[in-house]
């Protein structure tokens, strides 16, 4: 029994159905790899880390494999969200409101502590006579020092709050800029 030689147009049909298969094999991988990863499943981003076109994502076998990942990626997210695990931008807007009040506040004290400092050792040097002054600039010089230590250690606590702060606004930027994302890729995805 012998075979009969195979076509070139045989042997080229055999060539495209193997890589078709190997592109949607790769696609598949992508996508179950992104969502292990938790990263955002979109037509186009899968398109893009499999290295295929744009169409292979949408076509028939391919594009109800995307489209339960997405869905699946949603349910976890409105889960995420009613367990309140997700932080919303209500949540982020309040955190930055009370740390720039414990900011104003920590300034306020400071002011009011430097103030205070001033007006006990002007006090101080009236009373005082004039032998006791020597010694009593010596206990002053420690205090201030004390006192500045102190007022040191509050301005830390203060650029940490501002850096708290600033680091709150980066991740309502980011959320909002997420959220803008997300909402055009499902308009842009949404059928017509």
């Amino acid at each position: 029994m012998t075979k009969e030689p195979r076509t070139p147009a045989q042997v080229l049909l055999e060539s495209r159905q193997r890589d078709s298969r190997e592109k949607r094999a790769k696609v598949l991988a992508v996508v179950d790899t992104m969502k292990a990863d938790g990263d955002p499943i979109t037509f186009l981003a899968v398109a893009k880390r499999a290295g295929v076109s744009n169409w292979l994502v949408y076509a028939e076998g391919v594009r109800e494999h995307i489209e339960a990942a997405r869905g699946g990626q949603a349910k976890a997210g409105a889960r995420k969200r009613k367990e309140g695990s997700a932080t919303s931008a209500a949540s982020l807007a309040t955190d930055l409101e009370f740390a720039r009040a414990q900011v104003r506040a920590l300034t306020e004290e400071r002011d009011r502590l430097r103030a205070a400092m001033q007006r006990n050792l002007g006090e101080q040097v009236n009373v005082l006579a004039s032998k006791d002054l020597v010694a009593r600039v010596q206990e002053l010089t420690v205090a201030n020092q004390q006192l500045t230590a102190a007022m040191a250690q509050a301005e830390a606590d203060r650029n940490d709050i501002l850096a708290e702060l600033a680091e709150a606004q980066d991740d309502l930027v980011a959320a909002r800029t997420a959220l803008r994302n997300m909402m055009r890729d499902q308009n842009r995805d949404a059928p017509q």
